[in-house]
């Protein structure tokens, strides 16, 4: 079984003149490495995967793992290599589990799958569709419950429906509601990792097993001393920490993800500001404030 537990960043992809940076991506992951996360989110939503042609889509997960084992077979590192998870999307089943036997024979540590995007179908359908995937799948299932960006939400009915399922183990949560959040931490099947950024402090406090944050990719030192400070106890250290970090959460959010967060990569070097249409960089307002906020805090 899986661990998902610990701050995962869902990566970015980095272009450069309109093609993927493939050097700027093995660079992110070697920085995160460094920092300490749990793992990585490969072509998730912040990964701009709907505008990755079939090709595109898999040379960035070639290039994730790669670094990702590459940095733990380096001489001067001690550990093992850093998990990642795929990113699977669509509204057809059929197209889902054949790219789903794509990805079995990859050491990958599980897909994240949100539930089919503008065809809203009944509860029932949702648990067929995810069964589904998940007895195709050699690989640990994440389900992504995220209503704002599929038309659909899962229920807490259907939540612990698939839950019995043995290889649907975790859930990233960005459904906002505190009730779904709290009974599935009681229930204790799924491990329940935030989605919405905003919400780490107070899912790791009830019990929560992580999160999954865009807004990481900066500053991911202190997401990981926010983890370690909570599941150790230390409930004024993890408040003094998470309230530093609100400032900058926030603009990660203040435009649609993940705009804000290239422009702040891209003002300290990491990366270009670039992304593909239908996504537009940060406005020039805020890529003011994300690049002083850049100046003033350590990377």
């Amino acid at each position: 079984m899986s661990d998902f537990s610990g701050i995962w960043i869902p990566l970015i992809t980095p272009f450069a003149n309109g093609a993927v940076d493939h050097a700027a991506l093995r660079a992110l992951v070697r920085r995160y490495a460094d920092a300490g996360v749990a793992g990585l989110v490969a072509l998730g939503t912040t990964g701009e995967p709907a505008t990755l042609d079939a090709a595109e889509q898999d040379a960035v997960l070639a290039t994730i793992l790669d670094a990702a084992q590459a940095d733990a077979n380096a001489a001067d590192a001690q550990r093992r290599p850093l998990p990642v998870l795929v990113g699977v999307s669509g509204n057809h089943t059929a197209s889902m589990l054949a790219r789903i036997e794509q990805l079995n024979p990859l050491p990958i540590a599980g897909v994240l799958i949100a539930a089919p995007y503008y065809t809203r179908p009944a509860q029932d359908g949702i648990v067929a569709h995810f069964s589904a995937l998940a007895d195709a799948s050699a690989h640990p299932v994440v389900l992504y419950d995220i209503p704002q960006r599929t038309g659909v939400r899962l229920e807490l009915d259907t939540l612990l429906t698939l839950a019995a399922h043995p290889r649907i183990q975790a859930i990233k949560d960005c459904a906002g509601s505190l009730d779904t959040t709290l009974a599935l931490i009681r229930d204790g099947r799924l491990q329940v990792l935030a989605g919405n950024d905003l919400e780490v402090f107070s899912t790791v406090c009830a019990g929560g097993s992580g999160a999954i944050a865009a807004s990481a990719h900066w500053r991911p030192e202190r997401f990981v001393a926010l983890y370690r400070a909570l599941t150790e106890g230390k409930l004024d250290e993890g408040r003094r920490i998470f309230h530093a970090l609100v400032p900058q959460i926030q603009l990660a959010f203040a435009e649609p993800n993940p705009a804000p967060m290239k422009a702040l990569l891209a003002a300290t070097g990491w990366v270009r500001n670039e992304l593909r249409l239908p996504m537009t960089r940060a406005s020039a307002a805020l890529t003011e404030r994300l690049a002083a906020l850049g100046e003033t805090l350590p990377r």
